[in-house]
């Protein structure tokens, strides 16, 4: 059934496009977040493990969140790894090491990297697709990557 709520089909279309793109960040990130719990090491081991686990289950509510707003808007959610590999701007790296402040390090920058990208598209959303409602949904979702990016400079400091 078509999905009708006042925002044009072309519209909901290029929205959607945005948010399946947003998607395969978040859950590139969630895997990364997670590989970081399971592997870190060193002296700060459980702390560290435990703030991971922390970050991961956020990114994991965001997902659900992320794809029930793509649902919402009447398309269908990507859900396979090649899927999400292939619409990504993030990049799968091989770490040299399994400390807290090498993983740290890398996942606030898929953070910020996340956060520009949503930031570049708040306005598009609002004006340009005249979808108020994502656009207020993504300035939430930019202020909780804004939170998690800070907890993770904290640590580097």
């Amino acid at each position: 059934m078509k999905t009708s709520i006042g925002i044009k089909n072309e519209n909901l279309v290029k929205v959607a496009e945005v948010l399946i793109q947003t998607l395969a960040d978040e859950f590139v990130l969630y895997t990364k977040t997670k590989k970081a719990h399971w592997n870190v090491e060193g002296a700060d081991f459980y702390n560290k493990h435990l703030f991971f686990e922390m970050q991961y289950e956020q990114l994991d509510q965001i997902i659900d969140q992320l794809a029930e707003r793509i649902r919402m808007l009447g398309h269908y959610a990507p859900a396979t790894l090649r899927e999400y590999l292939g619409l990504t701007h993030l990049s799968e790296h091989h770490l040299e090491s399994n400390d807290s402040l090498t993983y740290m390090k890398e996942l606030l920058s898929d953070h910020e990297s996340i956060i520009i990208h949503l930031r570049e598209n708040i306005e598009n959303f609002a004006v340009e697709f005249h979808d108020a409602g994502t656009s207020d949904y993504i300035t939430g979702l930019l202020e909780t990557h804004e939170k998690m990016a800070w907890m993770l400079r904290s640590h580097l400091k």
